[in-house]
């Protein structure tokens, strides 16, 4: 009795599984528009400098949220930056407004899933160690009944659905389907013909 009910379990979700990974690629791609796609280029907003040039000039909040220790021990004189803050902070302004938009396209779905993800725990380092999240209890617990946590618990579900599209890639409603499929047409037009 067991094995049947196993039997017929396994055969259900099996091809329930076939089925589901198209969508499931293509739902967590929606989500991640639904859910993060905003906050990020939010906070990519509030990182840009003034005027036209704003997106190679940062602004000074911009360097507050990134280094914010380091801005402190010079006393808020950004003149005393070097190249490799600049650099850091221009990077990171970017990859907010270009890793989501990659993912919500589908295009490079699992390389930009994956630059997400370290973001998301450089993200995470610098709120806890830069801006004394560890001491306030942002960083949560899990385990502890409480889902709000927002380091462990809100940024796990981030990093889990970042993962599902790293290893499965953006699903077949994607830039990177597309591309697929039109390199492989374009490569079975060059072949000739089959007899």
């Amino acid at each position: 009795m067991i094995r049947l009910l196993t039997s017929a379990h396994d055969a259900v979700f099996r091809s329930l599984e076939g089925l589901s990974t198209p969508v499931m690629t293509t739902l967590a791609r929606f989500l991640f528009a639904a859910t993060l796609l905003l906050y990020y280029w939010n906070s990519g907003m509030t990182k840009l400098g003034d005027g036209i040039l704003g997106f190679i000039q940062p602004s000074d909040g911009a360097y507050i949220q990134i280094f914010p220790r380091t801005i402190e021990a010079i006393g808020y004189d950004f003149s005393q930056l070097g190249t490799f803050h600049w650099l850091v902070v221009t990077a990171g302004t970017w990859a907010e407004f270009l890793l989501p938009l990659l993912i919500v396209i589908g295009l490079f779905t699992r390389l930009a899933a994956l630059g997400m993800i370290g973001f998301v725990a450089l993200q995470s380092w610098v709120d806890l160690f830069g801006h004394g999240g560890l001491a306030n209890g942002t960083l949560g617990a899990w385990f502890d009944r409480m889902p709000d946590g927002i380091i462990l618990d809100q940024r796990g579900f981030w990093v889990f659905v970042l993962l599902y599209l790293m290893f499965r890639g953006g699903g077949p409603l994607s830039v990177d389907r597309w591309l697929r499929n039109a390199t492989s047409a374009g490569q079975d037009a060059g072949q000739p013909a089959r007899a």
